[in-house]
């Protein structure tokens, strides 16, 4: 708000987050990277169409690359960004169906590591505590670093979403395994999947805004 008083309908929502999401990165211990601006803000929000194209955290590999490839990103850009990982929390809700019942078989995720799904059972039961939250990197949750990946290695990896990068298919799994032995790698690599991702059909000219509450549109 701060901002929007000095310098009214000039720097879109859009454009602080896309500086934002550099920014912590990099006081977190990852790369620098320029952030494309001049996006506008769209005049609404679709909860479906964000659904449809944003992967779920129980999703196949298959899903995950094709919601990407429709966005115009690559496998690679899928395994680097997944690396966001590194940092954050995931709800119980979305993790659940691999400790209790990952095939319908009533059976755990087998590619889950059996130590760390009974770490995960005492704040995740089988009903109930959807909100409770996990570190999505238990060994450096505040650092930016390849800890995610070498988690995947040891089937450590929270989400389905995160462990089938490593368990569905030679090509990811080989980037898996090259960004957990080099951290160097990994980073140049997510910073160029930034730059990637921050340009998927950017709202420009008459078909965005620049809001004046992120929270609303202007109309």
């Amino acid at each position: 708000m701060a901002l929007e008083k000095e310098c009214p309908r000039t720097v879109s929502c859009a454009d602080i987050i896309a500086l934002a999401a550099r920014d912590s990165t990099v006081l977190s211990g990852g790369r620098n990277w320029e952030v494309p601006l001049g996006r506008k803000d769209s005049y609404g929000a679709s909860l479906k169409e964000s659904n449809n194209n944003i992967p779920a955290p129980n999703s196949t590999l298959k899903t995950i690359i094709a919601k990407f490839k429709r966005q115009g990103l690559s496998e690679v850009d899928v395994v680097a960004l997944s690396g966001s990982h590194t940092i954050g929390m995931s709800r119980c809700v979305s993790f659940r169906q691999r400790l209790y019942n990952q095939t319908g078989n009533h059976q755990p995720d087998r590619t889950l590591d059996s130590h760390y799904a009974s770490f995960l059972r005492t704040g995740c039961p089988k009903s109930g505590s959807n909100q409770n939250l996990f570190l999505l990197d238990f060994e450096t949750p505040a650092k930016f670093d390849n800890f995610y990946f070498k988690n995947l290695l040891t089937n450590n990896g929270l989400l389905n979403s995160d462990e089938v990068l490593f368990t569905q298919s030679e090509f990811t799994k080989g980037l898996v395994k090259l960004y957990a032995e080099n951290n160097e790698i990994f980073l140049d690599q997510f910073a160029k999947s930034m730059v990637r991702m921050s340009t998927v059909k950017p709202l420009t000219g008459d078909k965005g805004e620049v809001r004046e509450n992120c929270r609303l549109n202007n109309h």
